[in-house]
């Protein structure tokens, strides 16, 4: 862990005074065509979206998303990723939620495109606005930002076709009818009818910061993606470890969640429009997109395998661990001085007959545990699976068993609110980022 200590000091000093850059606050991976994907707690979307082929149809979308760092400027990405057509945004606004669907009176502003009030992305392509200047953050004292959630609006023009989307958002967005238009401007919620709990189109969200600010990307599946944690409350791990690093630092670092619920390590070995997969492309296929392209990134803490080895993977450890090399070495290629931090796998055992929590999927997680605490692949080791385990019966602790989102017993998988606070709450952050003081 010294190692990251080393690097953000050399970085900051290697820095101009007072020189800026963008740095990435938000994500949410994409990771296929709707409704390909494991959403939680999703509403009935067929009156938002009668037809998947078709997918939105002249509405707006007004997506919230919680920033990790703040500042007074930010731009977008928008990816049309899995998409079979052109799609065009047009009438996209940022704005500061007041609640629901709601807007902070005054704070709605328009967002650009090389100075165009639109954008048509191709199919697979992606692009960045240009920077918006938020009226509403202070020109001093950003920080007092945090907590607060910005609201996203879109206009689809026409007819989108297979919708790019991260499925599991575990946050309330908003859209309006089909055929009702561009209302991205409207700051009320009176036109917008639908709500969904995932994220279409827009995949990142970049502040501009002192140059070196810190960004810890987490890497991973489901448990990443916050599976079973609370719906609108913020509680995933990453979450956790967000909080924990304002208290300490300030709005100093960024936490970005780059998971996707059923995520593999290895397979599936192809992915497309064509050929989709509820848990997405593969770690090392949708690498460029979700880590190397994002900006400023600094740590990468990888949590994943666990669906590699259920009954729907099926891998070896030996194949799980082949990817794994593979992948760190393209991060650390494409990253120069990036530090990537391995995360022990949590336990699923639970019945025999599921597609999980059978002995041999545990024996197999065991045996990558001790590949990642002892393999001398990661720079830091984070013990996920000591934070979480029950020595009693080998699975997750009873009490994060219970499923946080919807009420219920659990899946014995996923932990709850309390297994994400355990595992936010038992990464040694001074060790993690010792520069900041």
């Amino acid at each position: 862990m010294h190692l990251v200590a080393a690097l953000l000091v050399a970085m900051s000093l290697a820095m101009p005074a007072g020189a800026q850059g963008w740095a990435t606050s938000w994500a949410a991976s994409v990771q296929g065509p709707y409704p390909t994907g494991n959403p939680s707690a999703q509403p009935d979307q067929r009156f938002a979206f009668p037809d998947a082929a078709r997918g939105a149809s002249d509405q707006t979308l007004r997506l919230v998303l919680r920033p990790s760092l703040w500042g007074k400027e930010v731009r977008l990405r928008f990816s049309n990723a899995f998409g079979t057509r052109p799609v065009t945004l047009d009438g996209v606004q940022i704005g500061l939620q007041l609640g629901g669907a709601t807007l902070v009176p005054g704070s709605n502003q328009p967002v650009r495109f090389a100075g165009r009030d639109s954008l048509t992305l191709p199919p697979g392509e992606s692009a960045w606005s240009d920077p918006v200047t938020l009226a509403f953050v202070p020109e001093t004292g950003a920080g007092t930002m945090q907590g607060r959630k910005l609201a996203v609006s879109l206009h689809v023009v026409g007819e989108s076709g297979p919708m790019t989307w991260h499925a599991k958002a575990l946050q309330t967005s908003y859209a309006t009818p089909p055929g009702a238009g561009s209302l991205g401007h409207e700051e009320g919620e009176g036109a917008f009818s639908f709500t969904t709990t995932s994220w279409f189109f827009l995949d990142a969200l970049d502040v501009r910061a002192p140059a070196g600010t810190p960004v810890v990307l987490c890497f991973g599946d489901s448990i990443t993606d916050g599976t079973a944690s609370t719906l609108n409350g913020d509680d995933r791990w990453p979450d956790v470890l967000n909080r924990r690093l304002v208290a300490r630092f300030g709005n100093r670092a960024a936490v970005v969640n780059a998971g996707i619920g059923g995520n593999q390590v290895a397979g599936p070995a192809e992915y497309s429009p064509q050929r989709h997969f509820p848990g997405g492309p593969a770690a090392g296929q949708r690498l460029e997109r979700d880590v190397l392209s994002l900006s400023g990134v600094t740590t990468v803490i990888w949590l994943e395998g666990i669906n590699d080895f259920s009954r729907n993977g099926n891998a070896s450890v030996e194949t799980v661990q082949a990817a794994m090399r593979d992948t760190v070495a393209r991060i650390r290629a494409g990253l120069p001085g990036v530090r990537v931090i391995g995360a022990t796998l949590t336990s699923a055992l639970s019945t025999e007959g599921q597609p999980h929590g059978f002995r041999e999927q545990d024996e197999k997680r065991r045996a990558l545990n001790d590949f990642i605490r002892h393999g001398s692949l990661f720079d830091a080791v984070i013990d996920f699976d000591a934070a979480t385990l029950d020595s009693a019966t080998g699975g997750i602790r009873p009490e994060m068993v219970p499923d946080s989102t919807t009420g219920g017993p659990g899946d014995r998988l996923h932990p709850n609110r309390a297994g994400y606070l355990a595992m936010g709450h038992s990464i040694d952050i001074g060790a993690l980022l010792p520069g900041l003081r």
